[in-house]
């Protein structure tokens, strides 16, 4: 599993797309592209106040990675350190393999160079002890870049905790 994720926090964001704009603007990406894309639903009525939910989907660094292992020439690879999965664009040779290969369709062609590329976290600005430009530059601070270890435990004892005191609840009476 990858070392780290990118987490929306629904209540602030906006909905603004200023993860898409940094996000495109560090990776210099044609108009068309986007590495992370900024997903929406709605408007409809909560508590009779309109509202619209809004969720940050990057690459999520599979593992196992598809498209590493669907890669003929190693350039898709992935960080034994971190688990990020990123393009050697040396050694892409543009046969879109890895883009057939990933669920979620994140791979995309570059079509001036003829080879794929794709979401690696900004690697560059994480070695400087950095976060992405799409965190970064959230201007609503909605995302959060986080290691997958610190909040998974939490997570899978949420659900538990809550059907044991259900389970409590029940033997009480």
């Amino acid at each position: 599993m990858g070392k780290y994720y990118i987490k929306t926090n629904q209540e602030r964001c906006v909905s603004c797309n200023a993860c898409e704009v940094h996000c495109q603007s560090k990776n210099n990406l044609p108009e068309d592209i986007r590495f992370g894309k900024l997903t929406t639903l709605g408007p409809f009525k909560k508590k009779g106040l309109p509202r619209i939910l809004s969720m940050f989907i990057p690459c999520f660094h599979c593992d196992p990675a598809w498209c590493v292992q669907s890669c003929p020439t190693g350039a898709m690879t992935k960080r034994t350190e971190d688990g990020i999965v990123y393009v050697q664009t040396k050694l892409c040779v543009g046969c879109k393999a890895c883009i057939q290969a990933c669920p979620w369709n994140v791979p995309v062609m570059n079509k001036v160079t003829k080879k794929v590329f794709k979401c690696d976290f900004c690697m560059d600005r994480l070695d400087q002890g950095l976060k992405p430009a799409c965190v970064n530059g959230c201007t609503a601070h909605a995302l959060d870049f986080l290691e997958t270890d610190s909040v998974s435990y939490g997570k899978r004892e949420a659900p538990a905790l809550g059907l044991l005191l259900q389970k409590h609840r029940e033997l009480q009476r």
